[in-house]
């Protein structure tokens, strides 16, 4: 898809929709795989802190990295910068946020444009970034791995990420490596569709902790595994796996991934959607395992829809850039209602949601 050039300014409203870093991260992809110089005013305007942030600003010096852009104006606190890019080069880059800010974000502004830098296996790319790899608001490291991979994977997309170390709020020192292959659309490649459930397979409880009591995760693991079962799932059904990580400070985190079988046998033939959570020092192990379990209780028990919250979101512009595609989201979220609303700036698509039901809608991404 990203032929396009466009030599005349685009000016976005940083203000506009949902309002957040979102708006920086994909309008600096989007300029990227368009070549279209953007203006951005307004940034997080609406925030306690306006302005660019520490993880923001690494988001648009890497861009300029990878991109050879021309940027001004874009320094921490900055409600306004300018970035005109050039051709995009891929290569081995290592960025440093600096702080405990989020390494996914940072490499999700990134990947786009480094999958279609050119074509050819000589193209790959390795980004590794330091900083947070478990942040709030921010999708950790095992979503992207568990989640967002595997679904990029189903369009033809190859990205691997390697978390070399685990790095909490707010001491960070996480580190991690994703090697991505320049990306290149089949004729024959199916149309990608996720709409129909088929069969629950697994639903994998995993806790972890770093310089924390290991016990902290058991408690979690049987807090989580008793409310599903409670609830009428399936024993065994359920996994549990508990890790102690290494590295700098502390912190605990658990996550759920909810695998699904989906349409006819095929090379892809599962669905995994992730449900994360961070360790609270106000929120005891059993709290956090009830919550891990209510969030997928939610997903299974309220709707049929195939596809999250934060999985829609991140799913619009891979498959705008791949040739379209449809699926059933439980939610629309204002991050994706912006994110929709953005990537019609940049490129000749129409993103529709069709509501079928309350929890329940037909998202259909038209190239």
């Amino acid at each position: 898809m990203p032929t396009i050039t466009k030599t005349q300014t685009l000016k976005i409203d940083g203000s506009t929709g949902e309002g957040g870093g979102q708006i920086i991260r994909t309008a600096l992809s989007l300029s990227m795989l368009t070549g279209t110089p953007i203006e951005i005013i307004n940034i997080r305007a609406g925030r306690a802190k306006p302005g660019l942030m520490r993880q923001h600003l690494v988001c648009v010096q890497a861009s300029q990295a990878i991109s050879d852009a021309i940027v001004t104006g874009a320094q921490l606190g900055s409600t306004s910068f300018n970035f005109t890019p050039n051709t995009i080069q891929s290569g081995d880059y290592t960025f440093d946020i600096g702080s405990a800010g989020s390494t996914s974000l940072v490499l999700q502004t990134l990947l786009p444009a480094l999958l279609f830098a050119n074509t050819g296996l000589a193209a790959q790319s390795t980004v590794t970034v330091k900083g947070g790899t478990h942040n709030p608001l921010a999708p950790t490291t095992d979503f992207l791995n568990q989640a967002f991979v595997p679904a990029l994977a189903k369009l033809g997309m190859h990205v691997n990420i390697e978390r070399q170390k685990v790095g909490f709020a707010p001491i960070g020192g996480g580190v991690i490596k994703a090697t991505i292959t320049p990306f290149l659309r089949r004729a024959n490649t199916p149309s990608f569709t996720l709409i129909e459930r088929g069969e629950l397979v697994n639903i994998a409880l995993v806790a972890s902790v770093l310089n924390l009591e290991y016990d902290i995760c058991k408690r979690e693991l049987a807090s989580a595994q008793a409310s599903l079962i409670e609830s009428g799932i399936d024993k065994t059904l359920i996994t549990t796996h508990s890790h102690k990580l290494q590295g700098m400070g502390e912190g605990n985190t658990c996550y759920a991934q909810v695998t699904h079988q989906v349409g006819e046998p095929s090379a892809q033939p599962y669905h995994q959607e992730v449900f994360t959570l961070l360790g609270e020092k106000r929120s005891s192990a059993e709290n956090m395992g009830n919550r891990l379990a209510g969030l997928v209780k939610r997903y299974l028990l309220s709707t049929n829809a195939l596809v999250d919250e934060y999985l829609t979101d991140q799913l619009l512009l891979p498959l705008a850039l791949s040739g379209g595609g449809e699926f059933s989201a439980r939610m629309i979220s204002a991050h994706t209602e912006t994110q929709a609303w953005l990537i019609e700036q940049f490129l000749p698509v129409e993103i529709q949601f069709d509501v079928v039901d309350d929890d329940k809608t037909l998202v259909k991404v038209i190239a």
